[in-house]
């Protein structure tokens, strides 16, 4: 079993816990949070917490891996521009006209860097045009479901983990598989800071490069021929997101102003706890992250089809549990 992959998870927890505490006064005096039409929070809490979390997994990834190049060096500094486009963000916003286009140029270098075709009977354009698509969405799912204390953490920690899983069993190169370790590493780091209630907020500023990583994570592995496994690991966030942004689109809503409906937000509207919210989500992720090993144990067309109902099944039984009022749940 490779070891670098996996002393990256604790040099990356340390170092992310141990900038945090250093950071912190800093972020509490330039970059408080305060509540707003998204937030869950009452009190001013300080944002910024990927600051820590994206230093920390490139340190890890440097030290474990050597400087990066090619593919991980274009993935590492589409990172950082998002990073630092999260960063000033979250002091002061940017307008969207300027937001989308970096973040459609940080998702098309790693593109490019990565290449390869998942579909070889379709057009290279069309098939590039629509990663690019996905990518960027992507991208700002992970940031409109970071809206809850530990949500990121309940989200991405089991598709870090099952990332790394797959990558030390083959199913990704080293280089990522390294790149999963440190991410993996530095949320974990990040976790006790974050968890409910929190005293401290990711940010932007890692919520943007963590999104990033995660699609090139998760295009890796549907390279890799891990396609099905590559849609059940974030089901349940693209589920929510874009049902949610679809919903309002039709009621005519601006779908990128902050707000209080998506899935997971209602359900705390509806009575139930924070932790019981993202301990939900936590599971059904651990749940995806079994289905998702099945079909590369067992691939085929059988085992994936199965797969993604059962999945998709499991992500509807929770969106519907989140939209129900939790008196009515208790009765039935």
């Amino acid at each position: 079993m490779p070891l670098p992959p996996l002393v990256a998870v604790p040099v990356a927890a340390a170092l992310s816990a141990g900038l945090i505490v250093a950071l912190r006064p800093l972020l509490q005096r330039y970059a408080l949070a305060r509540p707003n039409a998204r937030s869950s929070h009452r009190v001013p809490t300080p944002q910024g917490g990927g600051i820590a979390v994206i230093a920390a997994a490139l340190a890890a990834v440097v030290g474990l891996g050597g400087v990066p190049g090619g593919e991980i060096g274009a993935v590492a500094i589409g990172a950082v521009v998002l990073a630092v486009v999260g960063a000033i963000d979250d002091i002061r916003p940017l307008p969207v006209a300027l937001r989308l286009p970096l973040q459609a140029a940080a998702v098309v270098l790693v593109l490019s860097a990565a290449g390869g075709q998942l579909v070889p009977g379709l057009p290279l354009w069309l098939e590039r045009g629509l990663a690019v698509l996905a990518g960027l969405w992507f991208v700002n799912l992970t940031n409109f479901m970071d809206g809850l204390d530990w949500m990121t953490v309940a989200e991405m920690v089991p598709v870090l983990g099952a990332l790394l899983a797959f990558g030390l069993a083959g199913h990704l190169p080293g280089a990522a598989t390294l790149v999963a370790a440190a991410l993996l590493g530095g949320l974990l780091g990040f976790a006790p800071f974050n968890r409910p209630v929190a005293t401290l907020f990711l940010g932007d500023v890692g919520s943007l490069p963590i999104g990033l990583v995660v699609a090139w994570l998760l295009y890796r592995l549907a390279g890799e021929g891990g396609l099905a496994a590559a849609i059940l690991l974030p089901l349940y966030f693209l589920a929510d997101a874009t049902l949610t942004l679809g919903r309002r689109a039709l009621a005519g809503e601006t779908v990128w102003q902050a707000h209080r409906s998506h899935f997971y937000q209602r359900a705390t509207t509806n009575g139930r706890s924070v932790p019981f919210v993202v301990g939900a989500v936590f599971i059904v992720n651990l749940a995806l992250g079994l289905l998702a090993t099945a079909t590369l144990a067992a691939p085929g067309w059988a085992m994936s089809l199965a797969a993604l109902a059962l999945g998709a099944a499991l992500v509807a039984g929770l969106l519907r549990l989140f939209s129900l009022p939790a008196a009515r749940t208790k009765a039935a």
